[in-house]
């Protein structure tokens, strides 16, 4: 490492000096999401874009943009809330400009993630793509020439030790990175790498601890302690809830769970947390929906109903604040220790995490750990792990607690026996989680930061060559993941078991690969883990839905001979191992009924199934009118929320959104039927119980007739959405 890092609270002047090290031509990496340096960014763009002769090349993904609506009503419900949640959240000017279509000639933007459904319409991101598995990003980064590399940093004093730094939010691909340019600066090529420093960052633990030489640069001022940009949760449809509901049962006590951001990840911790924390309703619910009979024999080999009594840990590329929930649970419990002995032997149930046996020397020395005749590196790893206390040290070839030594030859009964009087009390060191990178809520950040620093040590951080897959501590790390179930979310199924998720047949990406297929291929190779792939039935709105259970499709993310468990709100399809013709009629079976027939007739003349095979009649009822109603009377009793785990946005907001984007679904749809019910408003007055929805989009006392029909469609949304009475 550098001993000659430079410090600055002069943003112009550190990229100054970025420039001046690395030339006018930069090839800029940074993190996805939270951990890109925005001050730091901001003023390279602004440098490059006024200086033709600078050629920069920006690589990163997930860049967070603020949202902003684009009619008056839009604009109307999102300004508040946009200043309330994002307020003290700089924007990217790079992003800015790249949407309006006036970012320079000389600057190139590349990302190999983006926000689903975000690039949509736009060709010049859709060109510059980077198709790359998350644990390759830093590989084909090296190759794309990256020179420069920047990322958030967190900091705290270090409790007189000197100043302490964390990566925090984003280990994910930033460990490799710096690893791979100073690589390249031992080969003699010129490079770059700056921390941002924020403390507001959470200061995360694991490999995300650094020291200030580990970069070149750190910036630090003012400006830099912005406020996080913290997304609002999603809302949770009744799909959701059933698909996480029929989830939940697939998780075995003392496994791991891997899962994603989003309304799903929040519908499966909403029905695990259900299933631990009163456990009679949940198996009633789940004996109501007869998921239990339907499924028991898969149910009881790879999960179970019972509430959690090892817990579960999480190993995730992205530690979302579902996680939060199942910590606070009393689920997210499972602890793992960087050790495969230790890991060994608790996995066998003959160590406990909270309490250490007095048989503990023979049980290491069995297990190799530790030497019969102890070395000086044993009685450190003994220290590390706590089975020796605190204040013990090694001095000269014997133990000594400051009053009495302890022979080091553990070979006979008596040495162990005496070496027993300063055996620890519980294991030091160990995880719940390992994460990679982390964005959520105003409320997780805080959460995070409210933690005592030995609390937080238990949310550990590393990067997508650790988290994403098991090469280079197969064992370790196999150990660690035991009973693993992966959980990841498609936006279509094949009925031969391929996967569709990050992309359309005509080549436009949605979002990008990221880490499924890592996540994929590690449930495949792990003799205990499984694959669970959830897809909503359907999409579009009620009046023309499309399966999203296809017969075939021109874009495939996971190929089908790494099919496993698909889930659907409507059940589970278990087709790991499963023949083709067993396949396809798993998946009918949890597709919706009203595609069944088509799906199954495809299947029939491809020859693919017996012509003679009929569907059912248990599962010819997949209807959206089945899970809503199965799930009614339970919403009453406060289950199966919106907002499960809380939400930043107000009722208002949240009936406004709501309402607002079914009248803009039905306007669509009928414009003349829109248009005479809004003449009909006009004939009648405001009702009272539309003020507090009319005063939060400003629209309580209209100023002029555009103002006044903008009056007239939100009563006429509300109206139909029954939160006014008509």
């Amino acid at each position: 490492m550098k001993s000659n890092t430079q410090f600055h609270d002069d943003v112009a002047a550190c990229v100054d000096e970025v420039i001046r090290t690395v030339g006018n031509t930069i090839v800029f990496g940074m993190p996805l999401a939270l951990g890109k340096p925005a001050i730091f960014v901001n003023e390279l763009y602004k440098r490059a874009k006024a200086n033709p002769e600078i050629k920069l090349t920006i690589l990163t993904a997930l860049a967070l943009e603020k949202p902003e609506g684009t009619s008056e009503l839009e604009k109307r419900l999102l300004g508040p809330l946009v200043d309330r949640i994002f307020g003290g959240c700089p924007d990217f000017d790079y992003m800015k400009d790249f949407r309006a279509g006036t970012m320079p000639k000389n600057i190139q933007l590349y990302e190999f993630f983006n926000k689903a459904g975000g690039y949509m319409g736009s060709p010049e991101a859709q060109q510059n793509h980077l198709n790359s598995n998350y644990t390759h990003v830093i590989r084909d980064g090296v190759d794309f020439g990256i020179n420069v590399y920047g990322q958030m940093l967190s900091y705290q004093t270090g409790n007189g030790s000197g100043p302490m730094y964390s990566m925090g939010c984003n280990t994910d691909i930033s460990i490799e990175g710096i690893s791979a340019l100073n690589k390249k600066r031992a080969q003699g090529e010129k490079v770059a790498i700056i921390g941002e420093v924020n403390k507001n960052l959470p200061f995360m633990y694991g490999d995300a601890v650094v020291t200030a030489d580990t970069y070149d640069f750190i910036l630090n001022n003012d400006a830099t302690q912005y406020t996080l940009f913290g997304p609002p949760k999603d809302s949770v449809s009744d799909v959701d809830h059933m698909i996480g509901l029929h989830v939940s049962p697939l998780l075995k006590d003392g496994g791991t769970i891997q899962v994603g951001i989003g309304s799903l990840g929040d519908a499966i911790v909403s029905g695990l947390k259900l299933r631990h924390t009163d456990n009679a309703k949940f198996n009633a619910i789940m004996d109501k929906a007869e998921i239990t009979s339907r499924y028991k024999t898969l149910i009881e080999n790879v999960g179970g109903t019972d509430a959690f009594t090892e817990g579960l840990y999480g190993s995730s590329e992205m530690f979302v604040d579902a996680f939060m929930e199942l910590y606070k649970s009393g689920i997210l419990k499972r602890k793992v220790f960087e050790s495969i002995p230790v890991m060994e032997l608790i996995n066998e149930k003959r160590l406990d995490c909270e309490t250490i046996p007095e048989n503990i020397f023979d049980l290491l020395v069995e297990k190799e750990a530790v030497q019969e005749k102890l070395r000086e590196k044993d009685f450190q790893f003994l220290m590390e792990f706590g089975f020796l206390k605190k204040g013990v040290v090694w001095k000269d070839g014997i133990i000594a607690d400051g009053e009495t030594t302890y022979a080091t030859d553990l070979s006979t009964p008596e040495n162990r026996n005496a070496l027993a009087a300063i055996r620890g009390e519980k294991i030091n060191g160990g995880s719940v989680i390992l994460g990679a990178f982390f964005i959520g809520p105003r409320s997780f950040y805080n959460a995070l930061n409210a933690m005592s620093e030995d609390e937080r040590k238990l949310f550990g951080m590393s990067g997508v060559e650790k988290v994403n897959q098991l090469y280079g501590d197969e064992k370790l790390r196999s150990l660690q993941r035991k009973d693993g179930r992966f959980i990841n979310t498609a936006m279509m199924i094949s009925i031969f078991g391929s996967v569709i998720s990050d992309a359309l047949d005509d080549g436009r990406v949605v979002s990008g690969i990221g880490g499924q297929y890592n996540f994929v291929s590690m449930a495949h190779a792990l003799e205990d883990g499984r694959l669970i792939m959830m897809v909503r039935s359907t999409r579009g709105g009620a009046d023309d839905p499309k399966s999203n259970i296809v017969f075939n499709y021109g874009h495939c993310s996971v190929p089908k001979h790494l099919r496993d468990i698909v889930v659907t709100e409507y059940g589970i399809a278990d087709v790991r191992g499963l023949p083709d013709k067993d396949v396809i009629l798993e998946l009918i079976k949890i597709a919706d009924s009203r595609f069944q027939e088509t799906l199954l007739a495809q299947a029939k003349k491809s020859g693919k199934v017996p012509a003679h095979y009929e569907i059912p009649e248990e599962y010819r009822h997949n209807t959206p009118g089945k899970v809503s109603g199965f799930l009614a009377p339970y919403k009453k009793e406060g289950l199966f929320q919106v907002f499960p785990f809380g939400t930043d946005f107000t009722d208002e907001e949240v009936a406004l959104g709501g309402a607002l984007r079914a009248f803009k679904a039905k306007a669509e749809k009928s414009k003349l039927g829109v248009a005479l019910n809004l003449a009909g408003e006009f004939a009648k007055g405001v009702p009272s119980e539309a003020m507090p929805y009319l005063d939060r989009m400003g629209l309580g006392s209209p100023s002029e007739f555009k103002e006044r029909l903008l009056q007239k469609v939100v009563i006429s949304a509300l109206k139909s959405s029954g939160k006014v009475t008509p």
